[in-house]
């Protein structure tokens, strides 16, 4: 599959946070990356489809990437981004907040609301909070583990999913 997706680009891999968007070429800082693409549906039909990959346009439009086509929808989350998302006349582009070399992860913000929701209560897995765990576990080795994380139940829950995912809140 990694030799057809993006046309030689991107490779999916595994990444910190799970399967990831790798990029295959260098992508230069400002340089647009990749679109969220999906499915245009009413923020009620996002809330009823609880669906892992909404993307939030605006207050009433959000993108449904639940098709493994929408190549956009495997960029994770990351604390320290080298990537961004950038709403233009109703469409969702990812671009490149720095350069971008060969073999890196793809990873954007996914925005406060989305992370106090969904991320925060679990625990970020980004390399910049895996860095500072791992630190900080070094130093508390005897600590008992955190207890289970609990399962999300808000509208759009899942991985992905919040319809506030690109910034915005509701």
């Amino acid at each position: 599959m990694s030799s057809i997706v993006g046309q030689g680009k991107f490779r999916l891999g595994r990444g910190r946070s799970g399967l990831g968007l790798f990029a295959n070429v260098m992508f230069a800082a400002g340089e647009r990356v990749i679109e969220y693409t999906g499915e245009r549906i009413s923020a009620e039909e996002a809330d009823r489809r609880r669906g892992r990959y909404l993307f939030h346009i605006d207050a009433g439009h959000v993108l449904d990437a639940r098709g493994r086509e929408h190549l956009a929808r495997y960029i994770n989350h990351a604390c320290r981004p080298n990537c961004e998302a950038r709403e233009e006349d109703g469409r969702i582009f990812i671009t490149a907040k720095r350069a971008i070399a060969p073999g890196e992860e793809l990873n954007y913000h996914y925005g406060r609301v989305y992370f106090r929701a969904f991320i925060a209560p679990v625990g970020c897995r980004c390399a910049t909070c895996a860095r500072r765990a791992g630190a900080v576990s070094r130093r508390t080795a005897s600590a008992p583990p955190p207890p289970p994380p609990p399962a999300p139940h808000a509208a759009g829950s899942g991985r992905r999913g919040a319809p506030a995912r690109a910034g915005t809140a509701r």
